[in-house]
């Protein structure tokens, strides 16, 4: 037998490839033990040794994750905004940088009473899932065009948000001029940086939720029009981006009479994430 201490510095060693040794090992060991984490620092305290069957059930995840597969697709579920989520294959999985958006959505919706908010591209449901928690008289939408995301996003979602299976052109016609707040990670890697995608995204998520055309931009172009329609004036967007798009992306929402106040926002790294824009009211 082996202590915990032990076997999560072994695992650390083992996934010094990884972004985040330490974190995926106790991660990892938590799901192979099925202990939740609070409960596995608890044991770890007390200097509790591994059972063989855990030990050996801890080392073939550790070989799964050191071969490139996401710790979130190795255990079935991911955190966001305190939300646990399913994570399933053919399906992105939700990264704590949208975390940041999210944030910046739900300040916008302070005082305002019952708000319509509409998440576009949700994948796994995880934007809708995090609004829904963290405002509980929200009225919320999602629109999801994979199947497969759309069966798993309707597992993550509570029956307080409404799901629908459309492409986001034809999102939610029903609710046009009516919505407070329009959310979107939407696919925007180029097709030309296909090879400079990290293979642990590139071969695990979906081409479908990664890439937007030659410059990375098509469903940020589509998602403009829609979200001035779906908008009541004074209405809020937030889109996610990628990094080098910090220009380009806004640049989409400035050519557009639709829309005032708009600006680029950054994630808790420092980093360019997303651009807001609010849906011009008719005296601006």
């Amino acid at each position: 037998m082996t202590t915990i201490d032990a076997a999560l510095a072994a695992g650390a060693s083992r996934l010094t490839d990884a972004a985040s040794p330490e974190a995926d090992a106790r991660l990892l060991l938590s799901h192979a033990w099925q202990l939740p984490l609070g409960r596995l620092g608890v044991e770890q305290a007390l200097g509790t040794e591994l059972p063989d069957e855990i030990a050996k059930a801890y080392a073939d995840l550790l070989d799964r994750r050191a071969a490139g597969l996401p710790v979130q697709r190795i255990i079935g579920a991911t955190d966001f905004c305190g939300v646990s989520l399913e994570v399933g294959p053919d399906v992105f999985v939700p990264r704590p940088e949208t975390e940041s958006l999210v944030a910046w959505g739900v300040q916008q919706l302070s005082g305002l009473r019952a708000p319509v908010v509409v998440d576009l591209c949700t994948g796994s449901g995880a934007i809708a899932a995090a609004v829904a928690h963290l405002v509980p008289d929200a009225r919320v939408y999602a629109t999801e065009l994979s199947p497969q995301a759309h069966d798993l996003a309707r597992r993550n979602l509570s029956e307080r948000v409404e799901l629908e299976l459309a492409d986001l052109r034809d999102a939610w016609p029903s609710l046009d001029g009516h919505v407070d707040l329009v959310l979107c990670n939407p696919p925007y890697i180029p097709l030309t940086a296909w090879e400079g995608v990290p293979a642990e995204v590139r071969d695990h998520d979906p081409e479908l939720a990664l890439f937007s055309g030659d410059d990375g931009l098509e469903a940020m172009r589509a998602l403009a029009p829609v979200a001035a329609r779906l908008l009541k004036p004074g209405g809020w967007l937030g889109a996610e981006h990628a990094e080098v798009q910090h220009e380009s992306a806004p640049a989409i929402f400035v050519a557009s009479e639709a829309f005032d106040r708009v600006q680029d926002r950054f994630d808790l790294t420092g980093r360019p994430r997303f651009v807001t824009a609010r849906r011009r009211r008719a005296s601006s």
